[in-house]
């Protein structure tokens, strides 16, 4: 089965509610698995588990079928769901455009290559589906 996955702030904000239903409609469109991925900082001090990670996305935007639930903790964002993403050899990441942003500017500094896309198709035989912020 394919594996979508996609990385969320907590608590969920407007623009995390946006991508998270991207990638639902995504995985259901492909018959595909979901991954929602929370990545706690270490130097925030904060503790969320998989079960307030579940229990806001439910309230938000109720049960999702073929979903599982996976908090990570490191120290940067972009390098936990890269980690989460080869581990879980993933074939679809949704981000949200800010998210998409920071790994351009990361890859930037790793590789000389801001093409996020490219790199994960290469490294990581990955598609990537940057979700764009709602115009106010």
């Amino acid at each position: 089965m394919a594996l979508v996955v996609v990385p969320v702030r907590y608590p969920l904000t407007k623009h995390s509610r946006r991508t998270l239903e991207r990638a639902i409609d995504i995985a259901r469109e492909r018959e595909a698995a979901l991954t929602v991925l929370h990545v706690d900082l270490y130097q925030n001090g904060k503790k969320v588990t998989r079960i307030d990670l579940k229990n806001a996305v439910e309230r938000s935007i109720g049960p999702v079928e073929n979903a599982r639930y996976v908090v990570r903790t490191g120290f940067l964002v972009e390098e936990s769901i890269l980690d989460e993403v080869a581990a879980e050899d993933a074939d679809v990441v949704v981000v949200g455009s800010q998210q998409a942003s920071r790994f351009r500017r990361l890859f930037r500094r790793l590789t000389d290559n801001p093409d996020i896309d490219r790199y994960l198709r290469t490294h990581l035989d990955c598609e990537v589906i940057t979700v764009e912020s709602a115009r106010a």
